[in-house]
Parts: C-alpha cells; sequence; structure tokens
C-alpha cells in the first residue's frame, strides 16, 4: 500500500511532537514536509535526519506556511495536518478550508495519538489563551509539592527556534544553563523563574527522550504548557488557568477549549483586576462544557519594585511578548502597575525599528506598549534600538524576567512581577489530595 503524504503545519512544537510520536516511525505515512508560522525566521530550515529517523535521510524540509497551496501541489499531498495552538476557531477552519480545496484532506491528532505515559505522576497545568498564567501557576504548583518533599522536575512546552539537533535535550538546572543553550527572550522568561526557585526544568524537541532523563531525577513531572497547546503527557492532574479579560475566549480557541473540557480543576485567574460580569461568564462556560470541573477563583497581584520613579513621569512599558501577539492582549501587567503608580505611559510604536515594526504591523490590535520580542539575536538588538529611541523618564519591565540581563537599558527601570494567590486554599486541597493518591 502506498503511503499517505503528509504535510504538518505548525511552529516550531507541536507539529514537532506530533511527527516524533505518531508518524516518525509509522509506515503507512510519508511526511513531506512541515510549514512554520506565528514565530519569526523558524521557516528555511530542515528537521534533521538525526530526529527523522531512518524513513528521512535527508530531512524533512520546513517552509513558510505562505507555501501551504504551492507545497499540497506540488508535493501531491494526501493529508494535512494542523498542529498548532492558540488560534481561533475560525482560524482553524479557514486553514481546512485552504488545505481541502487545494487536493488534501485536513485533520487534527488528538490526546490519544499524542500524549505520552509517564511512571511518574503527572500535573498538567494548560490553558484557554495564552498570557492566562500558566506560568504562575505552575511556580505555585511546584512550590507547594517542594514543601511536600517532593523531587520536581518541570518539563516545558518546546521552542526549539535554534539548532534542532542540539536542541533535542534540554536541562536547565542554574542560570548558565540559559547562555549554554543560547536562549532566546522568550525561552528565558520561561525557564528562569523556575531556575531561581531551584527547581530543573527540561525542554527541547524530543519529548520522549525528555521524558526519560526526567524520570531519572523527579517524584512528580509537572508540564508547564506552552500557549494553549494540550499536555504532551498523559496527566494525572490537569489545571487549566482561564482569563476573565478575555472572557468567552475559553470556548472560541484551539485547542484551549479542549484543556477546558478535559480539566479536573479551571482556574480563573486575574479576579483581582476582572470585571465582575466578566468572571460570571467565564463560569457559566466552565459549568456549561464541564460541570464535574472544580473552579477556584485566583488573585494575580502585581508588584512594582521603586513604584515611586514612576509617579508623574514619563514611562515605556515593556510587556511580555507572546500574550500581546498571538495571545490577542492589548496590554498586561506592567501596564496595570504603571497606571496604578501613576506614570504617564508613552506611546512607542513610531519608535519601533525593523523587526519590532513589523510586529505592529502583524499584531495592530496592541495598545501603546513595547512587546519583549526576543527570538534572535537580530530582534533582541531591534529591541534595545527601540527602547533607546524612546524619550521616556523610566522603562517598565512587565516581562517574567529581568531584561537588564539580556540587554543594555540606560533609563531607570521598574520591574514589575506577579504571581498566583489562592485565598480560599482550595487549589492547595486539590495538591494535598493528588499527593496522598501518588503515594498509595
Amino acid at each position: 500500500m502506498t503511503a499517505t503524504r503528509v504535510l504538518i503545519m505548525g511552529a516550531a512544537g507541536r507539529d514537532f511532537h506530533n511527527f516524533n510520536v505518531y508518524f516518525r516511525n509509522n509506515p503507512n505515512y510519508k511526511v513531506v514536509g512541515f510549514t512554520a508560522t506565528q514565530i519569526p525566521n523558524i521557516e528555511g530550515r530542515v528537521y534533521p535526519a538525526s530526529l527523522a529517523g531512518p524513513g528521512y535521510p535527508e530531512g524533512i524540509p520546513i517552509y513558510s506556511e505562505d507555501e501551504l497551496v504551492e507545497v499540497i501541489e506540488r508535493e501531491q499531498v494526501d493529508q494535512v495536518v494542523f498542529a498548532y495552538s492558540d488560534v481561533s476557531h475560525e482560524y482553524v477552519m479557514h486553514k481546512a478550508c485552504t488545505a481541502l480545496a487545494a487536493g488534501a484532506d485536513y485533520r487534527l491528532l488528538g490526546p490519544k495519538h499524542t500524549m505520552l505515559k509517564s511512571k511518574c505522576p503527572v500535573v498538567a497545568v494548560c490553558a484557554a489563551r495564552t498570557g492566562a498564567g500558566k506560568s504562575q501557576t505552575t511556580r505555585f504548583v511546584a512550590q507547594y509539592l517542594n514543601k511536600q518533599n517532593k523531587r520536581v522536575v518541570v518539563i516545558r512546552h518546546p521552542m526549539p527556534y535554534g539548532n534542532l539537533e542540539e536542541q533535542k535535550v534540554q536541562r536547565f538546572a542554574q542560570l548558565e544553563d540559559l547562555d549554554k543553550h543560547k536562549c532566546t527572550i522568550e525561552e528565558r522568561e520561561e525557564y528562569e523563574p523556575h531556575i531561581m526557585r531551584g527547581n530543573v526544568l527540561y525542554a527541547g524537541v524530543d519529548y520522549e527522550a525528555i521524558l526519560a532523563e526526567a524520570e531519572k531525577e523527579a517524584d512528580v513531572i509537572l508540564w508547564d504548557g506552552g500557549n494553549n497547546d494540550l499536555s504532551f503527557y498523559q496527566p494525572d492532574l490537569t489545571i487549566t488557568v482561564v482569563d476573565p479579560h478575555r472572557a468567552g475566549h475559553e470556548l472560541l480557541y484551539y485547542p484551549g477549549e479542549i484543556n477546558l473540557r478535559m480539566a479536573d480543576v479551571v482556574i480563573i485567574n486575574k479576579v483581582d483586576t476582572a470585571k465582575a460580569e466578566d468572571i460570571e461568564t467565564v463560569t457559566a462556560n466552565i459549568k456549561a462544557v464541564n460541570p464535574t470541573a472544580e473552579i477556584i477563583q485566583c488573585r494575580s497581584p502585581i508588584s512594582a519594585a521603586n513604584p515611586e520613579l514612576l509617579q508623574g513621569k514619563r514611562a515605556l512599558v515593556v510587556e511580555d511578548g507572546p500574550t500581546l501577539t498571538h495571545g490577542g492582549m492589548a496590554y498586561g501587567a506592567g501596564f496595570i502597575a504603571a497606571k496604578e503608580a501613576g506614570a504617564i505611559i508613552i506611546d512607542p510604536r513610531d519608535k519601533a525599528v525593523q523587526s519590532i515594526a513589523d510586529t505592529y504591523r502583524k499584531y495592530p490590535h496592541m495598545g501603546p506598549i513595547l512587546p519583549a520580542m526576543g527570538y534572535g539575536e537580530k530582534q533582541i538588538k531591534d529591541l534595545a534600538e527601540t527602547i533607546e529611541r524612546c524619550d521616556v523618564d523610566a522603562v517598565v519591565i512587565g516581562t517574567p524576567i529581568d531584561l537588564q540581563r539580556i540587554i543594555t537599558i540606560s533609563k531607570p527601570a521598574v520591574r514589575v512581577t506577579y504571581d498566583l494567590a489562592d485565598d480560599s486554599g482550595r487549589l492547595e486541597a486539590v495538591l494535598a489530595g493528588f499527593c496522598q493518591t501518588a503515594a498509595n
């Protein structure tokens, strides 16, 4: 029987995972390529033969998604597999129509075929949208489990934007590891907070190989999701975070709605800054599709170091990039903190250079803030230059890391941090139950 010719649509994460666990050693399929989008400059590479396996001695080409129809026709693609996250249901079906019209079938792979089973208990932290608060929730869970004397190993959703062979399995335990693995700003934002708290973290490309290494030093595997993607591992406890600042999105975005429907616990985050009616809307939506889930309302307290530097001052606000771009937010924690401190927020859009200006054109919904884009050295330089071009008294750093570790900022900088606060104590109670079950 002739093998089905497959093209996988992705963004250097879920696409590679789906290939590794479902297609790599499957003689019924021949993957003729990947397409890439969302992340700058990740197309034009090759998924290397050392990762692709014996069926792909020349590796697998990675094209720009702009070439989708052309590749389908040229490579006689039978089946297009959609494999990236945090896109609207409407967007997913537009891509389906494009693929079908070009002559290919269209497919979504689900948990049954893509979740790996661990020998260790697994807690998965996922979300309905990028920027809902997965990272702070993951830190909360890790801190609780550490207090219970559990050896927690965090496995983070992939961000392999560099040399794929070198990034097959990456272990992070100290800040020097970030430099060793040539991490982008986006990677540092996710990895550094765990390292600073003493957590060991793994990431990379091959999540079966990663799991085998992580299990050697873990009592519990803690999956730290990316965007609103599904867990790569079969969870014993699924925690899904939703954002009332984007009420309704929990039912409108792929695959976030799947996370909502599969959740054991749904955290409605940021209730301290959200409108009451939006919290009610989100609560009703959760109950409609997952009536057995435990719903916990949590605060996301924001604090600014040296807020007196902002009172009445002209300030540039730098926010977490993915939250603003494909996360769809117009602002983040830095903007809220700057407003509360009485800052005069300066719009940086007319000062943006090159790749940062391109980001504003691609995501016109963003407000008067600067996304901390840093997917490569060139973009980091563009970010630094944009900051320096802004005539301000202070720079508000609303990213999960201190950008001053990466770039030089000549103006006074104010760090903004945020964590998860569960006043009810119910999340700790859920985790206590998990620990008891895992011990039996």
